[in-house]
């Protein structure tokens, strides 16, 4: 009889806290540009970071050097649907490329854009 008590209050924790995760992971909506331009940029910056970083280890893997600066539009599920090249400093075009394909495949997971809507904001990635 306690085992199955044990267990009842094991599964119970379980779902609170699968139930917390879950909910602590709701996206804001954001319908501001200067918003959309702060909350990216934080995304961007984390994508980043050395050691971890989604777009750090894309550079790290294809030895991406330079600086490119991108105007970069964000649309239906919060996914970027166009990139476009502003400035570069250092490095050549294919690194360039390269840079531009790995933002085109990224997508933003802390806030989402009202349907229909699309907003550019701009970033310097610098490797």
């Amino acid at each position: 009889m306690k085992k199955i008590i044990n267990m009842k209050t094991l599964i119970f924790i379980s779902a609170i806290l699968i139930a917390f995760a879950t909910y602590g992971q709701d996206k804001v909506l954001l319908d501001q540009a200067e918003d959309i331009a702060i909350y990216s940029a934080k995304e961007f910056e984390l994508a980043m970071m050395a050691t971890d970083g989604e777009l750090y280890l894309f550079g790290q893997e294809f030895g991406i050097e330079g600086e490119y600066t991108f105007r970069i539009s964000i649309g239906l599920k919060n996914k970027v649907t166009s990139v476009f090249v502003i400035e570069r400093k250092g490095g050549d075009i294919a690194m360039q490329n390269k840079v531009k394909d790995a933002v085109k495949e990224f997508k933003f997971i802390t806030f989402k854009v009202p349907k229909g809507k699309h907003y550019n904001v701009e970033y310097i990635f610098k490797f």
